[in-house]
């Protein structure tokens, strides 16, 4: 079994381009069963999924040619070459957004490695207090900026937290209390790892990601496990997460992230009931109950 040491070194190493560029592309070929893809499968394989000779025959390159790409080396290869790769993995239009960025970060701008924001902009924070559903403002590596009293009402009271502690990961990962909010904690734990998958490909220099990536691999056994699995998310519009709250029990609400324009990278976070549903009731009496906290 792998050290601790180990591990720590594997999940923090991802933030190592031609590292995270050699492990993705070995975890996405081993989720491909050949049967699938109309290839013969003879006897028992000594990895799973696709070797590599298979997936570059498949791609129409060179052995040779695709093993460079999965050593790090992307920056010569043509947009065409790494769409075959995609296409024959069966990338998800994330993942080969993805695998562009890792075989030719050359492309991204450099204002993704700006250091994160630390307070919101006033007419941000007046945005966040006029919006009559829960929201909140994250930076690239998750920190949380800002948000509204019907956040407080579902996730927890941010306010009593120190600044270095309100971080969306650290709270999902570290704090049984934060993620006991979620009815089911292990699907939001593997969207968060994804989405801090995404931004560390994005930016790989950036030294404030990288240190909340460690502290997580040292603290958290399933923030290790996560990380691991090298999946890639956005955060995706629309999709519905159960809640769970000890005044009003589970309830459903829908999860909508959007880019906010300007200066560092940050993103607002909306969640909504369906009119007319139980779960709007139950938000409505979470957002009196929190009123009335406050009076």
């Amino acid at each position: 079994m792998p050290s601790h040491a180990a591990a720590v070194d594997r999940a923090t190493s991802g933030l190592d381009r031609r590292s995270e560029l050699r492990e993705f592309l070995r975890s996405r070929r081993a989720r491909i069963k050949p049967e699938n893809i109309g290839l013969p499968s003879y006897g028992r394989r000594r990895v799973p999924g696709l070797r590599r000779e298979e997936l570059a025959q498949l791609a129409g390159v060179s052995y040779a040619y695709y093993a460079r790409l999965e050593q790090g080396y992307g920056e010569t290869m043509s947009a065409d070459v790494l769409d075959a790769v995609a296409r024959v993995l069966r990338l998800s239009e994330e993942e080969r957004d993805h695998l562009i960025r890792l075989a030719q970060p050359e492309r991204q701008s450099t204002a993704q490695d700006a250091a994160p924001p630390q307070q919101l902009r006033p007419t941000v924070q007046h945005l966040l207090d006029t919006l009559g559903v829960p929201a909140y403002v994250v930076s690239r590596r998750l920190d949380i900026l800002g948000w509204n009293r019907l956040a407080t009402a579902v996730f927890g009271d941010w306010a009593q937290l120190p600044p270095e502690e309100r971080n969306v990961a650290r709270l999902i990962f570290l704090s049984p209390e934060a993620s006991d909010r979620f009815a089911h904690p292990d699907r939001m734990a593997l969207k968060v790892a994804g989405v801090l998958r995404i931004n560390a490909g994005k930016s790989p220099q950036d030294s404030h990601l990288s240190s909340l990536i460690q502290e997580l691999s040292q603290k958290s056994e399933d923030f290790r496990r996560l990380w691991a699995r090298h999946e890639v998310s956005c955060g995706t519009s629309g999709e519905s997460v159960r809640m769970r709250h000890p005044l009003v029990g589970e309830f459903d609400l829908v999860h909508e992230p959007m880019a906010l324009p300007g200066g560092a990278p940050m993103r607002l976070v909306t969640y909504h009931a369906e009119p007319g549903s139980r779960s709007e009731e139950a938000l409505r009496t979470l957002a009196d109950w929190e009123m009335g906290r406050l009076r």
